[in-house]
């Protein structure tokens, strides 16, 4: 018991700290891109801004919004914080400490969940920017969540369990991106969609929605929105590492090819215009929700011959 409760405490604090990495390296992705100079003033080329960062961000003036609802407005981004540290609960020791044969199904239970704060968010804010952005977040991401599970079930045709840890034992002579490419395609965009990130960002279209759903939030409401979304993108590549990549969480190898994920979903935040919102659900309902059934069928027949 003792053990378990030093490595989630242990999990948690190494993935808050890697949180705070990620959002300077993607500002200083973006600034390379965009062809201009990213943080570089705080430390030795802006290696303690993320610090600088938090501490402005808590330290702020902590004001009250006239016409929002009190207690939900300020749960929310706890809640959403509180969802996303929960589902790291389910990654692969390499002792087992923590993980079970049913990690996947917890993934499945705890993630469903995320989405209720950003619903409740926008809600309880009061303002029409946000409530525009909490339905366009919670629309995407329930319609997405549909064609996301059916992907899981045909990558579970290999595996026939349940736990992370067996993804790895299949793929110790071939990487599960090269037998199921297609699903690998459709699961980076699902996540894509699911984590409100570019090109699929509605919920926070600052183009049309002022801030979308977080607009009325500043200070410590917005650093936990804020962490929460950052959590749920390197758990995004940490699980993608997990089913496509060759798994085994206990070498440095994986981390670097969870980094390059992770870089690769800055990278097309940097890169694409937004998607139109009538063709991404188009795009779930018509095109991947069709395809991902035709394979499950597949995958079905070809693991049972």
């Amino acid at each position: 018991m003792f053990l378990n409760i030093l490595c989630c405490l242990i999990m948690l604090m190494m993935s808050l700290l890697s949180v705070a990495f990620l959002t300077l390296l993607e500002r200083k992705i973006l600034s390379y891109i965009q062809i201009r100079k990213g943080p570089s003033k705080v430390g030795i080329q802006g290696i303690f801004q993320p610090f600088s960062d938090a501490i402005k961000l808590y330290s702020k003036e902590f004001f009250i919004p006239l016409k929002i609802n009190m207690y939900p407005y300020w749960l929310s981004p706890i809640f959403s914080l509180v969802v996303m540290c929960i589902v790291w609960i389910m990654f692969p020791y390499f002792y087992l400490v923590v993980s079970w044969k049913y990690s996947l199904l917890f993934m499945f239970c705890v993630i469903s969940l995320g989405v209720y704060g950003v619903m409740v968010s926008g809600w309880s804010s009061n303002s029409c920017y946000s409530i525009l952005g909490g339905i366009r977040s919670v629309a995407q991401s329930v319609s997405y969540e549909v064609s996301f599970f059916l992907m899981i079930l045909c990558l579970l045709f290999f595996s026939s369990s349940l736990s992370l840890l067996d993804f790895t034992e299949i793929q110790e002579k071939v990487w599960g991106l090269m037998y199921t490419f297609p699903i690998f395609i459709m699961l980076v965009v699902s996540f894509l969609a699911e984590l409100n990130r570019s090109p699929f960002d509605f919920s926070e279209g600052e183009s049309e929605l002022v801030s979308g759903f977080n607009v009325e939030y500043g200070g410590s409401g917005f650093a936990f929105i804020f962490l929460a979304e950052y959590l749920s993108i390197l758990f995004a590549s940490m699980f993608i590492c997990m089913m496509f990549m060759g798994g085994g969480s206990s070498t440095f190898l994986f981390y670097l090819k969870l980094t390059f994920v992770s870089f690769f979903i800055i990278l097309v935040r940097g890169s694409l215009p937004r998607y139109r919102y009538d063709k991404l659900m188009n795009l779930c309902w018509k095109s991947y929700l069709m395809v991902v059934l035709n394979m499950i069928l597949f995958y079905g027949a070809v693991v049972n011959i």
